[in-house]
């Protein structure tokens, strides 16, 4: 009955048509209308705009056709070295004269190329089939040096030909001369194994440093030529470093991916 008596009450009562009706503040005005205009800028950022990205990979400068370890034929006393670290050789030049059973016997390169590392040192005792010397495979002195860079294997398809690179020297200080410049002009099909990659560098050390996140791909840079600097490189500075960059240099290369709109990244 309670309920009643104040329901009827409620009809009696007169309909407060008189009370004036509170519409928004200036303030929730304004408000709303930067809000609207936030996710109006946001959409059409999302559809038309675009983000780029970089992919950090290490490395190492070197030669196209890489390096390969010279492995001795014959065993015993090393008691000449007749070439020096840095020198080019002719194919089949020797580098080593050791003292065997039979006699003095040389060992010669299997090709040409320059010679970078040299393990035997005369009077050294070497077995056959030690590893002697490490050769760089040259086949013009005068052909540029080119960067190899192992990028994580998940990572391989997000590199284009062409792309843009960055290179980081490590015997250049980037703050003073700035990074190389250059392009990719071929990226590995296939992920490589510790063994492939000591295969191309001719560096154990080196295949366990670039595989040790797992097996990368090879990503091969061409590093973009200038006749106005010492190095003869394109730098991101003026003019470089006031000196030549070598061979077996480690790099760190910054790849640039391609541009991906924001949208995207919602989309399956």
């Amino acid at each position: 009955m309670e309920f009643r008596q104040k329901a009827l009450s409620k009809l009696q009562s007169p309909e407060e048509l008189d009370l004036p009706v509170r519409l928004a503040r200036p303030q929730g005005r304004l408000v709303l209308a930067v809000t609207v205009v936030v996710i109006a800028a946001a959409t059409h950022w999302a559809l038309t705009g675009t983000v780029s990205a970089k992919l950090n990979a290490p490395g190492i400068l070197t030669r196209a056709e890489g390096s390969y370890v010279l492995q001795t034929p014959v065993a015993g006393q090393v008691t000449a070295v007749l070439a020096e670290e840095g020198q080019s050789l002719a194919a089949g030049a020797p580098l080593l004269n050791v003292r065997t059973e039979q006699g003095e016997r040389p060992v010669r390169l299997v090709t040409a190329g320059r010679l970078t590392t040299l393990s035997a040192k005369v009077g050294s005792v070497v077995a056959t089939g030690a590893d002697v010397a490490v050769v760089e495979r040259v086949k013009d002195p005068e052909d540029p040096l080119v960067a190899v860079l192992y990028v994580p294997g998940g990572s391989g398809p997000a590199v284009a030909v062409g792309a843009a690179v960055d290179l980081d020297v490590q015997s250049v200080p980037r703050q003073r001369f700035g990074m190389l410049r250059g392009r990719v002009t071929q990226v590995g099909r296939a992920p490589l194994t510790r063994a492939q990659i000591a295969g191309f560098l001719g560096d154990g050390g080196l295949a366990e440093q670039f595989s040790r996140d797992g097996s990368p791909v090879a990503v091969v840079v061409r590093l973009e030529r200038s006749a106005s600097t010492t190095s003869g490189y394109r730098w991101s500075s003026a003019g470089g470093p006031p000196y030549a960059v070598d061979s077996r240099t480690p790099v760190t290369g910054a790849v640039h991916l391609a541009a991906q709109r924001p949208v995207d990244w919602l989309l399956p």
